[in-house]
């Protein structure tokens, strides 16, 4: 899969996929055995698309590059693809994109009664609190990460 860059920002890059038929890849006939190993099915000639498994809302989702470690006790690492769907509602515990005070950021929400945090997962790094003097939205939820094994 290809992607075309849309958008770069310190914390994120934004991404769009370049969809094709070679978008579709080989997908094995039986699910594989993550308990004791089992003999190798053939494939059978079935493809899937990532982008139809993916994404529900194809006119509200974006892909976007993580840059930074502030979430990865949630396991998400620098470099990890995102899939970010602008239809989702944000939600208590929720991993949401958020634009605040112009820069874009990945952070867990923690709605309270009275306020918004946006919290790391990283201790090196301090919740942020949002006042009424940010300028906030929240831009949109994250659906799927996907990073290469380490």
């Amino acid at each position: 899969m290809s992607f075309s860059r849309v958008y770069s920002a310190p914390t994120m890059e934004f991404l769009t996929p370049v969809i094709t038929e070679e978008s579709k890849l080989p997908l094995a006939a039986s699910p594989i055995s993550a308990g004791f190993p089992s003999p190798a099915e053939e494939f059978e000639g079935l493809k899937i698309n990532l982008n139809d498994e993916l994404i529900k809302h194809p006119e509200a989702t974006f892909y976007a590059r993580v840059k930074g470690h502030s979430m990865k006790d949630a396991g998400i690492q620098n470099g990890d693809l995102l899939v970010i769907d602008k239809t989702q509602e944000p939600k208590d515990g929720c991993v949401a994109v958020c634009a605040i005070d112009g820069e874009f950021t990945l952070k867990r929400l923690a709605l309270k009664e009275d306020s918004i945090y946006l919290m790391p997962t990283n201790a090196e790094y301090k919740p942020i609190k949002i006042t009424e003097n940010n300028d906030f939205l929240i831009w949109g939820i994250l659906s799927y990460v996907i990073h290469k094994p380490r």
